[in-house]
């Protein structure tokens, strides 16, 4: 439609003029103002925001999103003498300092009229009350009669108007316009329930009243709105049942009532002739839809929505399968993810949803195989089938090179057999392509080559390939490192690249990888020497293979690498100093190999820049510590030197590292001590001393110094670990020792707190102060020469369920107190001077072992004659509250021979902990836990 105006007459002219004037505004701002372009010279017809009809009357007058205007509006008379007018916008036109002018009600022939976010202060006159700061003002109640005379209005804006009027009185000052079609007060401050004077508004065909969080109720006469088109009431504060007949309206199109959490309701049976196309029920309490707690099966006559073209329904418990959508031919979005569906996909419900866009499957139980005709729709740019059950071979695909797919998962699910060749040559536009977590045995070539990776010269835009957890075999193809210029959302590069957990053998030869942003080769049986990455590559993960040896120059590659970790391997040799130009590193991880030499002494100096992570524990490396200078500002939070030749003493230094939370070195000596008075390290939370040569007193200053920040409470349930700025986490385990057989705890909750300091020269009394760490697991301070009684402070440790005290000269009565720790499963006392009723094995003590109703009591400690050398230790590990509280040789011995049950007890003393504190998890960038290792001179 074409507008035709006539040329402007006169005194509109006039009118427009004078209005101008009435203002101050900066006639360079950028956007420039439009009434700084009006100029008396040209006709006003044609001037920026001014519409005229056919005979030269100003009937359209669009002065929204303003700069700044100093003046007001009520001296703008000119304004009111525009009585043509019929559409007036002043959505954000940022006036400040004035009132809302009253003489608005002279404007009787206005249809449109747009007040929202003015900015409007000060004083109101007698139809509008004062205004309040920022960008809203308010309309007093009940002086509404500003809209008594705008009886043609059909469109009223009034978003972010600061109303604060009851339901009663907005509702009823609006009733007086019978023609509105258009009513929008988002964020008004309005309170509910809504009248049932709103529904005099016949002609009503939009509403839309999100974000008044005092609205309530009161819905129930909406459905009597026979024009009905949208609706939108979220973020309303709505409580009781929505009623269905609201969800039946024949001409609603849109609805949303999202994030009302206390709004129940459910699906209705939809007639067949719904209009509805987009229905939004998220963080509701409906017994249907998204994030809603929805149950039992889809509803049927969801088949009856011919028009519906958004359809979430996911992060619901939706069982059955997936209801008959065959005649929403315009559906576009259809998310019905996290759930639990099952049953199979039939290939023929997609052939008539030709505009789908997006199809997100996810988290469900769903079964059978994946139909061809999925990957067929014209229009579809987005799938997602991950994490079900679907099984079997991949179809073959032709003819959908022209297919504008560009992210495909099908990761999570018990596919096998090759993977279609098709899928990297038809579908030439893919970005993302994840098929890890399956059963693939081979990447299906033209020449049926088993167990390789396909040849990807036509993938131009992938951006991500993650064919991780499989089971492809052989060497991976050189052509791999030159695929994809990358999708628009990832800078042109070929992102990621992940290839784990596979059982690839070797790199073919030539290769060059270039244009890699993340790659992850970890956990395969890759040999010979570490590969160069790109100098583009900032995440390289190369643990867990057969590697030798390091490459000297390998730090030339590491320009903008701050990932890297080669640990597990086989490398021998030194670690090359040109490693220290990598000048990002935030985690640096070569622990257990076979290196050897002495530690670059940069690393150590990197420490105070971005270094984050130091792991080169469990390697062959030699040299003292004793001299080495950790700078001022030490960034490090973990750094592993357990497991090594190093000799000398703890550096005093390393109270500059005031951020670390783990700390594993081995072969150290001498006594302990506070370098300085200000020394602490907040973050500590597992401090592991043992078998060291460490001497002297545990002070009081020391002791408190090393456990500042001991008392986390349960609800910050996380991993240990350290969480990267590029979101990559590094998860820090524990080795733990169990008569000279090391086990690894792979998953460390972050509440798991514990202190030993077992097998050193550690002398005289425990200091009362132990007692202040209330949220201790397990303390060891066996195998020392510690004197004294025990601490009657202990009776705090509420939270310990393993306590070794053995091999002292601990003398006096055992404090009857420790009877009230209701968690304590295992206690060591043996082999000291202690008198009481407890366990048998120290001269003195009689009696039956504690016992608490609520579990079960542990069978008697049989005494065991000393080690025989100061390294060798008896030591122990708490139990969790397993069921059955047996000391903790019994419990983990299986653990030495089994990797299954080993993975197996993780998870149970995950659940365990759990079961104590049920939150969810969340990582943060900070790992409390400390380990010095075994430090054996």
């Amino acid at each position: 439609m074409v507008l035709v105006s006539g040329q402007c007459q006169s005194d509109q002219k006039s009118l427009l003029i004078q209005m101008k004037n009435s203002f101050i505004f900066d006639v360079d701002s950028t956007p420039p103002v439009k009434m700084s372009q009006w100029s008396e010279s040209t006709d006003c017809c044609n001037w920026n925001g001014v519409d005229c009809d056919e005979a030269g009357h100003v009937i359209g007058l669009d002065l929204s999103a303003e700069p700044i205007l100093i003046g007001s509006l009520e001296n703008a008379s000119s304004l009111f003498s525009l009585q043509y007018l019929q559409n007036l916008n002043l959505d954000f036109t940022l006036v400040y300092g004035f009132p809302m002018p009253s003489r608005l009600a002279n404007l009787t022939n206005l249809t449109y009229l747009n007040l929202s976010q003015c900015g409007f202060t000060g004083g109101i006159p007698t139809e509008i009350s004062s205004l309040s700061s920022g960008f809203s003002w308010r309309l007093e109640i009940p002086n509404f009669n500003f809209f008594h005379n705008l009886i043609e209005l059909r469109e009223l804006y009034l978003d972010s108007v600061e109303l604060s009027a009851s339901g009663t009185e907005w509702c009823k000052a609006l009733s007086f316009l019978p023609n509105l079609q258009v009513l929008s007060l988002f964020g008004c401050d309005l309170s509910g329930p809504i009248n049932h004077y709103l529904a005099k508004l016949r002609s009503l065909s939009v509403i839309r009243l999100h974000y008044n969080y005092g609205l309530s109720s009161g819905t129930e006469f909406l459905a009597n709105l026979t024009n009905l088109n949208a609706l939108d009431l979220s973020e309303c504060g709505l409580q009781g049942k929505f009623p269905e007949k609201i969800l039946q309206v024949p001409t609603l199109e849109n609805l949303d009532l999202s994030i009302n959490q206390l709004l129940q309701g459910s699906l209705p049976n939809f007639p067949k002739n719904s209009s509805l196309r987009n229905l939004i029920l998220s963080g509701t309490g409906f017994s249907e839809v998204r994030s809603c707690n929805f149950s039992g099966r889809i509803p049927p006559s969801m088949a009856n929505l011919t028009q519906l073209f958004h359809m979430d329904f996911s992060s619901n418990h939706f069982s059955g399968p997936i209801p008959s959508l065959h005649k929403s031919r315009n559906l576009n979005y259809l998310d019905i993810s996290f759930n639990n569906l099952n049953g199979g996909v039939s290939s023929t419900f997609w052939e008539q949803l030709v505009n789908l866009n997006l199809v997100l499957l996810s988290h469900n139980s769903l079964n059978g195989s994946i139909p061809r005709s999925l990957f067929l729709l014209p229009n579809l740019e987005m799938l997602w089938l991950s994490n079900n059950q679907f099984e079997n071979q991949l179809p073959e695909i032709s003819n959908v090179s022209s297919s504008v797919l560009h992210d495909l998962d099908l990761s999570g699910n018990k596919l096998e057999g090759p993977v279609p060749i098709s899928i990297f040559f038809e579908l030439r536009n893919l970005c993302t392509l994840d098929l890890s977590s399956n059963k693939f045995s081979r990447l299906k070539l033209a020449s049926s080559k088993p167990r390789v990776i396909p040849i990807l010269k036509n993938q131009s835009q992938l951006s991500v390939l993650d064919i991780s957890n499989n089971q492809i075999s052989g060497e991976i193809p050189n052509s791999i490192w030159k695929v994809g210029s990358g999708c628009e959302n990832f800078d042109g590069k070929f992102y990621t690249l992940n290839l784990s957990h596979n059982l690839l053998e070797s790199l073919q030869e030539p290769y060059s990888i270039s244009g890699i942003g993340l790659l992850d080769l970890h956990s395969n049986q890759l040999r010979g020497n570490i590969p160069y990455m790109s100098p583009n590559t900032s995440y390289v993960h190369y643990s867990n293979n057969n590697f030798i040896s390091i490459p000297a120059d390998i730090g030339n590659f590491m320009s903008i690498t701050t990932f890297f970790s080669a640990a597990n391997n086989s490398l021998t040799g030194f670690i090359p100093e040109s490693v220290c130009k990598a000048t990002d590193f935030k985690v640096l991880d070569l622990s257990n190999n076979n290196l050897s030499g002495t530690i670059p002494a940069c690393l150590i100096t990197k420490s105070s820049t971005t270094l984050g992570v130091l792991n080169l524990g469990r390697n062959n490396l030699n040299g003292t510590l004793s001299h080495t200078i950790f700078p001022g500002n030490c960034g490090l939070q973990v750094l592993g030197l357990s497991g090594n030749q190093l000799k000398g003493v703890v550096p005093k230094s390393l109270a500059n590292c005031n951020m670390l939370s783990s700390f594993a070195i081995q072969q150290l000596s001498r006594h302990i001590s506070c370098p300085r008075n200000n020394v602490s390290w907040p973050l500590l939370q597992i401090v592991d001393l043992a078998s060291n040569k460490f001497s002297g007193r545990l002070s009081q200053k020391w002791v408190l110094t090393m456990m500042v920040a001991e008392t986390k409470s349960g609800s910050e349930l996380n991993h240990l670990g350290y969480m990267m700025p590029s979101n990559q986490f590094y998860e820090v385990g524990i080795t733990v020792t169990v008569k000279s057989v090391e086990i690894k705890l792979l998953k460390v909750p972050n509440i798991f707190t514990t202190i030993d300091f077992s097998s050193n020269n550690f002398k005289g009394p425990i200091q009362e102060e132990m007692g202040r760490f209330k949220s201790l697991y397990a303390l060891n301070m066996s195998h020392n020469a510690l004197t004294g009684s025990i601490p009657s402070s202990f009776e705090n440790l509420k939270q310990i369920e393993s306590l070794d005290l053995s091999m002292n000269n601990l003398h006096g009565k055992i404090p009857a107190q420790l009877v009230s720790l209701n968690f304590l499963s295992v206690l060591n006392l043996l082999y000291n001077n202690l008198v009481g009723k407890i366990l048998t094995g120290n001269k003195g003590l009689y009696g039956p072992p504690l016992t608490n109703d609520s579990q079960t009591r542990p069978p008697e400690l049989q005494p065991s004659p000393p080690p025989a050398s100061s390294n060798e230790i008896d030591w122990f590990f708490i139990a969790m509250s397993i069921g059955f509280a047996v000391g903790f040789g019994a419990v983990v011995s299986p653990l030495m021979f089994s990797v299954q049950v080993n993975k197996w007890y993780n998870d149970l003393i995950y659940k365990v902990i759990y079961r104590r504190f049920p939150r969810s998890i969340a990582i943060h960038d900070h790992i409390p836990f400390v380990h010095f290792g075994s430090f054996i001179e």
